[in-house]
C-alpha cells in the first residue's frame, strides 16, 4: 500500500495539500483524531434514539425538517439522501481535485463535530489508498447548504452506489470497491448529512487554482525577464529602493526576482549607455506592480483557503462539551467564493500584462529593433503574428471569465436556502483561466527566446540561458514557417508543469 500522509485536524498546510492535489498522494487521519469522532458519534446516536426532534438525524431535511423519523427508519433515510441528492451534471472532475475533495471531506469530519462513526472515515481513508475515486460531476452545486450533488456523488461510491474508477476504468461502484477488497458501508445517523453538507468540492477546486496560479506567477517573472532582454528593456524600474518606498510585499518580491534573475545580462550591459529610449512601456517597467499585486491578491485568498480547508463546514454540529447538537450555516461557501474571485482577478491580470509583451516583441515599432513578427525573412512568412492573436483571443477570454461569481445567488430549495455563494462556479472556472494563462506565457516565452537569440553574439543572463536550453532542447527556434501548435502546446506545458521557474531557480514563498 502507497506510504500515506497522517494529518492532524485543523493543522494541515497548503504545502501538504498541494503535495496531495500534484502527486496524488493518500492521507490519513492522526489516530489521535478518533476519540473526539466518537464521542461526537455516540452523542448523535444517543439523539437518534431519544424523542425529541434533531435536524438531520431524526427528521426530513432543509424545508422537510419538521417531519420526524422514526429510529428504525434513519438508516433508509441516510441512503435516500444520498441518492436523491445525486444530482451532479457535466464533465467528471479530474482524479487530482476529486482526491483532494476527499482530503478535506477527512479534515472537516476529523474535529469531532460532524457526529460521523470512524468507520466512515475508515472507508474513505481506504479508497484513497487503494484508488477507488468516486466519479463526481462537475456542475450542480451552488456553493451554500453544502456542495449537495457533488459531495453526494462521493458518499454513493462509499455506499456501493454511482460510478467510480479503479486502476483508470470507470465502472460501477460496488465493482470498483470489490476489485479494491473494500465493502460498501451502511450509513448511520447524521452520516448522509455530514457527508454531503460542507464546502469540499468548491474548496479543492479553489485550491488547485490557487496552486496552479501561484505556478503561473513564478513563471511569469522568469518569462518577463527574458521578454525584458528580448527587447532591451532596462532594469532600473527593478531597483530594491524603488519598491522598498512603495512598501508592498508582492512588489518587493517580483523585483528582487527579476534583478537575480536578469543579473550578468550582456544584452542588459550593452545598451546601459546612450539609450535613446527614456522609459519602455508599462508591461515592461510595471511588471512588479502588476504581478506583485497579483502576488498579494493570491496570499490573501491562500490565507482564508488554508483556514477553510481546516474547517467543520458541515450541519448540524454536534458540541461535545456543551452536549449539545446545533444548525448553524458553516456549509456557505461565501469565503470560498471571495477568494476564488481574487484567484481569477490574479490570474486574468497575469495573462493581461504578459499578453501585452507578447504584442511588444512582435511590432518592429516597438521591439528595439527585432524583426518584424519575430521570423528572420518576414514577408515570406508570418512568424509569430497569429500566435499573438491566439494570446489576444486567450486574455480577452479571461477577462470576461474573471467576473465575480460570488455575487450571483439564487434562492433554492423552496426559498429555505435564499442566499447562496456560487463558490462552485467560482472555483471551477479556475482550472480554464489557468490553461488559458500557460498559453499566454507559453507564447510569451517562445517569442522572448527568439528576441533574445536575435540579439547574439550578446547573452543573455546565466539563469535565463538556462530557460533558453529547457526550452530548446525541446523546441527549435523559428526559422522558416511551421505548424505552430505543437510548439504552444509543448510551451504551455513547460509552464504548467513548473520546469520554467524551476529552470530558473525562482521560488517564491506564500
Amino acid at each position: 500500500m502507497t506510504e500515506m500522509i497522517q494529518m492532524v485536524p485543523g493543522t494541515v498546510t497548503l504545502a501538504t495539500l498541494e503535495d496531495i492535489y500534484r502527486n496524488l498522494t493518500p492521507a490519513r487521519l492522526d489516530a489521535s483524531a478518533r476519540g473526539p469522532v466518537e464521542a461526537a458519534a455516540q452523542m448523535v446516536a444517543d439523539a437518534a434514539a431519544g424523542e425529541d426532534a434533531v435536524y438531520g438525524i431524526n427528521t426530513g431535511f432543509g424545508k422537510l425538517a419538521s417531519t420526524k423519523i422514526a429510529p428504525e427508519d434513519t438508516a433508509t433515510l441516510q441512503r435516500n439522501l444520498i441518492l436523491s441528492h445525486c444530482c451532479g451534471v457535466g464533465e467528471a472532475l479530474p482524479e487530482d481535485k476529486t482526491r483532494l475533495m476527499m482530503t478535506l471531506k477527512l479534515l472537516s469530519m476529523g474535529r469531532g463535530a460532524s457526529g460521523v462513526r470512524w468507520l466512515v472515515i475508515d472507508q474513505i481513508e481506504k479508497m484513497l489508498a487503494h484508488g477507488v475515486i468516486p466519479v463526481i460531476p462537475s456542475q450542480g452545486s451552488v456553493g451554500a447548504s453544502g456542495d449537495l450533488a457533488p459531495l453526494a456523488h462521493m458518499a454513493a461510491t462509499m455506499i456501493g452506489a454511482g460510478e467510480a474508477t479503479y486502476e483508470g476504468t470507470r465502472m460501477f461502484s460496488a465493482e470498483a470497491l470489490k476489485k479494491a477488497g473494500l465493502e460498501p458501508i451502511v450509513l448511520g445517523p447524521k452520516e448522509g448529512l455530514g457527508l454531503i453538507n460542507g464546502t469540499q468540492f468548491s474548496t479543492a477546486c479553489a485550491l488547485a487554482g490557487l496552486f496552479d496560479a501561484w505556478r503561473m506567477a513564478e513563471a511569469s517573472m522568469t518569462i518577463a525577464s527574458l521578454s525584458t532582454d528580448a527587447i532591451m528593456g532596462s532594469t532600473a524600474p527593478l531597483i530594491a529602493d524603488i519598491h522598498a518606498l512603495r512598501g508592498h510585499a508582492g512588489q518587493i518580491d517580483v523585483a528582487r526576482e527579476m534583478r537575480g534573475i536578469m543579473d550578468g545580462s550582456e544584452i542588459r550591459e550593452s545598451h546601459r549607455e546612450d539609450d535613446t529610449r527614456v522609459q519602455d512601456p508599462y508591461c515592461i517597467r510595471c511588471q512588479p506592480q502588476v504581478v506583485g499585486a497579483a502576488l498579494d491578491v493570491l496570499r490573501m485568498a491562500a490565507k482564508t483557503l488554508e483556514i477553510e480547508a481546516n474547517a467543520v463546514t458541515d450541519n448540524p454540529l454536534v458540541l461535545v462539551s456543551e452536549g449539545r447538537i446545533v444548525s448553524g450555516g458553516n456549509f456557505h461557501a461565501e469565503y470560498v467564493g471571495f477568494a476564488a474571485d481574487q484567484i481569477a482577478l490574479a490570474v486574468a491580470e497575469i495573462g493581461a500584462i504578459a499578453q501585452r509583451r507578447v504584442a511588444l516583441m512582435i511590432d518592429p515599432t516597438l521591439s528595439h529593433d527585432l524583426p518584424p513578427f519575430l521570423t528572420p525573412d518576414p514577408g515570406l512568412n508570418s512568424g509569430f503574428m497569429i500566435a499573438e492573436v491566439t494570446t489576444a483571443a486567450l486574455m480577452s477570454e479571461n477577462k470576461h471569465l474573471a467576473n465575480p461569481c460570488v455575487t450571483d445567488s439564487t434562492p433554492t430549495s423552496a426559498n429555505q436556502e435564499d442566499h447562496v455563494s456560487m463558490a462552485a462556479h467560482g472555483a471551477l472556472r479556475l482550472a480554464r483561466m489557468n490553461a488559458n494563462l500557460s498559453v499566454i506565457l507559453g507564447v510569451e516565452m517562445l517569442c522572448a527566446a527568439q528576441g533574445v537569440e536575435a540579439r547574439a553574439p550578446l547573452k543573455t543572463s546565466a539563469r535565463l540561458q538556462d530557460v533558453l536550453a529547457m526550452l530548446r532542447a525541446d523546441i527549435p527556434a523559428l526559422a522558416e514557417d511551421r505548424y505552430l501548435a505543437p510548439d504552444i502546446e509543448d510551451a504551455s506545458a513547460m509552464v504548467r508543469a513548473g520546469r520554467v521557474a524551476d529552470a530558473a531557480g525562482v521560488k517564491v514563498t506564500a
